[in-house]
């Protein structure tokens, strides 16, 4: 994170696919072919977990596992274990949104037939299996199946409460239910190292997604509950979330349990060691999500129904970090921000980041202006959680516009960028241009911005639950040759590729 470098923010799950939902298959490594091509350095990718309540990666039943719907159907042909009739037969192709309905009832399906061709017995399936890194996934997707994919508070006492004998005859009865969900990230990972160790030799570098906290019914929880905040029944005494801001005035209710920092601070993090180690062998940078929780974080009682009445209480600050300060790290340090957390930044020496559409207000000091960044940042037009540029200045009203333009306008000025003729598709590549003109070492582009998407295009609202969020699909036939050839001329004018 050292030189000036470009990137593209891009879901897998939106990528272009005959299949339904983007997988780590041909189209993965077509999108690698275009990130080279343009001048980039950087693939940055959501959370590849499971997707959960929602649909979202960040409320995932297990922080570790990969997303089975990843898997490319197309690599299970080659492998032997489909054919491509039974792929069609189990298509999810859905037209320009990811149903997840239909993933949950035909992809499971089409995992199961090819897990029936596989030799669980090989070598290196079993080695995979003998590892250990996904038996209480594994064990916690099969009890999930056996009770109507409920949530394990749902589940029989024995089951909830992990009754040793209970678990040991559950292994023997389901061995072969259990064994399919290792299946599923044995293949997974098999996939993902092939697209990660393709995009590494052509000179792109993976920047991974890490959630701060877990899902209420994850794995995580249900393996280890002394590490989070539960009452004697198992349920969360108090949640996660956030105050009111820009993106809801009653805040963001996330519902995820608490950890217990201070059980945690034992044997001196190790869970979050451990995780951030399996995260850095995934990844080549580790983007870390509501960086600023580690400082204070925002704690709302158990069974509210918003986030308006809750309080901060002290996380494990630098602590956490003290032997971690040369790991590839991006610290997310959006969000409600005080002396605290910039303390926390300073300590630790992370990049943080900063979202253009955060700083065109018409205020001079807001350090979301390009002009304001400083070298150590990771810059955006915008994230996963805003509105594309498009449809955020076409969502303005003409005083707001009118704002914007100024900004823009004046910001473009400054930094020897041309932005003469108003309208919103000109204002969106001027933001585009400014941002890799931009002091910050390393400038993200999500797709939308760089191909101009607007309405239908968002890949998550914030304090909602729609099928809209995390179902955006990239229309085919966009990536062409004219496009990067255009981007890596913008990146090479800003000494970025």
């Amino acid at each position: 994170m050292n030189k000036r470098q470009a990137g593209i923010l891009m879901p897998i799950t939106a990528l272009p696919s005959r299949y339904g939902v983007g997988t780590l298959g041909e189209e993965a490594e077509r999108f690698v072919d275009f990130l080279a091509a343009s001048g980039q350095s950087i693939w940055q990718v959501l959370p590849l977990v499971p997707t959960g309540f929602g649909d979202s990666p960040y409320q995932s039943c297990c922080a570790s596992a990969g997303n089975p719907y990843m898997i490319a159907p197309e690599r299970l042909v080659a492998r032997g274990l489909l054919t491509e009739a039974e792929c069609e037969e189990y298509s999810c192709e859905s037209g320009t949104r990811v149903d997840y309905d239909l993933l949950f009832q035909r992809r499971l399906a089409l995992l199961r037939l090819a897990f029936s061709h596989f030799d669980c017995s090989s070598d290196a399936f079993c080695d995979f299996v003998n590892k250990g890194d996904f038996c209480d996934y594994a064990e916690f997707m099969a009890l999930k199946e056996q009770h109507g994919w409920r949530s394990f508070r749902d589940w029989a006492p024995q089951y909830k409460s992990r009754e040793p004998s209970a678990m040991e005859a559950f292994r023997e009865q389901k061995k072969e239910e259990i064994s399919f969900w290792q299946f599923t990230q044995y293949i997974f990972f098999e996939d993902w190292f092939a697209i990660k160790g393709y995009a590494n030799k052509k000179g792109i570098s993976i920047m991974g997604d890490m959630p701060l906290y877990v899902a209420e019914d994850s794995a995580e929880v249900w393996a280890h509950p002394e590490l989070f905040l539960l009452n004697e029944y198992g349920d969360p005494i108090d949640v996660a979330g956030v105050p009111p801001d820009y993106f809801s005035a009653t805040g963001q209710l996330w519902g995820n349990p608490l950890y217990r920092w201070d059980e945690m601070k034992k044997d001196g993090y190790q869970w979050w060691t451990s995780r951030l180690k399996r995260a850095l062998v995934l990844y080549d940078v580790v983007r870390i999500d509501h960086f600023r929780g580690f400082d204070r974080y925002y704690a709302v009682p158990g069974g509210s129904a918003d986030a308006r009445y809750g309080e901060w209480r002290h996380g494990p600050k630098a602590e956490l970090f003290a032997d971690k300060k040369d790991w590839s790290i991006v610290a997310e340090d959006l969000g409600t921000l005080d002396e605290g957390v910039y303390a926390l930044m300073r300590e630790v020496g992370y990049p943080g980041m900063k979202v253009m559409e955060f700083g065109l207000d018409g205020s001079p000091q807001n350090e979301h202006k390009p002009s304001q960044y400083s070298e150590n940042t990771v810059a955006y037009t915008g994230t996963h959680d805003n509105a594309p540029m498009r449809l955020f200045i076409e969502s303005l009203s003409a005083e707001g516009r009118k704002v914007l333009y100024d900004d823009l306008q004046s910001e473009c000025k400054r930094a020897g960028v041309s932005f003469r003729y108003r309208g919103v598709m000109r204002a969106v590549a001027a933001a585009n241009e400014l941002l890799y003109a931009s002091a910050a070492k390393t400038a993200i582009l999500p797709m939308q911005d760089i191909l101009g998407l607007g309405e239908g295009y968002r890949t998550n609202l914030p304090g909602t639950c729609s099928t809209d969020n995390w179902s955006w699909r990239l229309p085919s036939g966009l990536l062409t040759e004219e496009l990067a050839r255009s981007l890596k001329a913008l990146a090479e004018k800003h000494g970025r590729a």
